[in-house]
């Protein structure tokens, strides 16, 4: 840290330090979650490994500056690349070494003397984990003038469904649980025995923070707030930008360009996310049904993330069926590197977001009032399918979480296209999004529920 930055924080009464899990859907949202409370002028150290803070700042478009980054170094681990025969469910299984051994259990010790060194210099230290790195965090609980709280990276529906059953499933008013697909599958039985004995370590937080809005999930933020034992619960997000502004020809990525050119609403955009990587028969099926479909899309193609992409090893480049992209040629278009997802989904051009339903994308497709042809594949995902088809509405089932170990045929793909895109019901989803869409940007205006949360949030850390 340079002497400014030393100087800024002695000064300052306020200091928030924040611990992100090393995934690109955590990373993402804590940048965004550094300029939420850098915008109310208290310093923000963001902590992670130098590789998974190298990651978050190359896959970052927005501003950066003022941001403290805290990138520790670990041993090396190895980064297996993806691993499409994975039988134990469709998590990505090669990452979770790096994730909860190499990288959680070395970071505890230079966690504890970044907050340690800031205890004499700030009237107050905020140190703001995620839930998965509540263990790195525990230190902190026994500082002078420290206060913890847990950062939760998905859906407060997905949370509560889980509370909901560890409760006996309670009939409450104003709350509504559809039928809930099964945990089995989410997640390796490795990442499910640390998740739980990162519970333990959740006990000394002393409140909870989440990204999303009470416009979204109302009823089951107050259900989490009532069985919080009177910890305090936020609904800060959603901490994507609203407004994308146009880059000129120079800083943008080329599918924009072929974007400009398409009518509005006729274009479904295709992604899976950084978790997922499909096996050669499901790419095949997927693109035998876009073209069937006759639908325009882009579909953005690659392999999940390592658990350091940084590694040296090339990304295995997934074949396409012989022809594919010359048949398709003014139809569509193929992405092989990283996409620009929030452009893609703003722009007037797109109609349709097939998604396997993580919840950065949910909200950003969400917040653009575009509906969501949903494809589950691990984690959060398959309740947050439930919350985005049966609660809010505004979006289809691709493939149910019972068939979730089969191929999904060409037909349905194009079957499903063809119905969002196509279709009096395809469209009455885009009407409903777009009625969300608005109500999140309005809730966002002054006096509106979403500036109200935040200040109750800033209050409460500055008091």
């Amino acid at each position: 840290m340079d002497s400014n930055a030393k100087s800024l924080e002695h000064e300052s009464k306020v200091v928030v330090i924040l611990i992100p899990f090393p995934a690109q859907g955590h990373l993402n949202q804590f940048m965004h979650l550094s300029r939420l409370i850098l915008s109310h002028n208290i310093p923000v150290h963001y902590v992670s490994t130098a590789t998974h803070i190298r990651q978050a700042i190359l896959r970052d478009n927005n501003n950066i500056l003022n941001i403290h980054f805290h990138g520790f170094e670990v041993p090396p681990f190895v980064s297996h690349p993806p691993n499409t025969n994975n039988v134990e469910a469709k998590f990505p299984s090669h990452t979770v070494p790096s994730f909860r051994i190499d990288v959680s259990a070395h970071l505890r010790e230079p966690v504890r003397e970044l907050v340690e060194s800031f205890t004499s210099q700030a009237k107050r230290v905020i140190v703001i984990h995620d839930s998965a790195m509540a263990s790195v965090a525990q230190d902190a609980t026994n500082m002078p003038n420290v206060e913890n709280y847990t950062f939760h990276s998905v859906s407060a529906f997905t949370i509560s469904t889980y509370a909901w059953e560890k409760i006996g499933k309670p009939s409450r008013e104003g709350l509504h649980f559809p039928e809930l697909p099964s945990p089995e599958g989410c997640f390796t039985t490795q990442l499910t025995d640390s998740f739980i004995a990162e519970t333990e370590f959740l006990k000394l937080s002393d409140g909870t923070i989440y990204n999303t809005s009470r416009v979204i999930e109302g009823a089951y933020m107050e259900f989490l707030e009532g069985i919080s034992g009177g910890k305090k619960v936020w609904a800060l997000g959603p901490f994507n930008p609203l407004a994308i502004e146009k880059k000129d020809s120079k800083g943008r990525h080329s599918c924009m360009e072929w974007l400009d050119k398409q009518e509005p609403n006729s274009v479904i955009y295709v992604s899976f996310g950084t978790t997922t990587t499909l096996t050669e028969e499901q790419i095949e099926r997927i693109a035998t049904g876009l073209e069937r479909s006759k639908h325009k899309f882009i579909w953005v193609l690659r392999d999940a993330d390592k658990g350091d992409n940084f590694d040296g090893s090339e990304a295995k480049r997934r074949e396409l069926p012989s022809g594919f992209e010359e048949r398709v040629e003014g139809l569509g278009i193929v992405v092989r590197d990283w996409a620009p997802q929030l452009e893609i989904l703003s722009h007037t051009s797109t109609g349709g977001f097939m998604s396997h339903c993580g919840w950065n994308s949910c909200l950003e497709s969400i917040t653009m009032g575009v509906p969501i042809a949903a494809w589950p594949m691990h984690a959060d995902q398959p309740r947050n399918t439930v919350l985005v088809t049966q609660v809010l509405k505004v979006g289809l089932v691709v493939r149910d979480w019972a068939q979730r170990n089969a191929l999904v045929p060409a037909s349905v793909v194009e079957n499903c296209v063809r119905r969002l895109m196509g279709t009096k019901e395809g469209d009455e989803m885009r009407e409903k999004a777009a009625r969300l869409k608005t109500a999140i940007h309005r809730s966002k205006d002054e006096g509106g529920v979403s500036p109200k949360e935040i200040d109750s949030f800033i209050a409460h850390i500055t008091k």
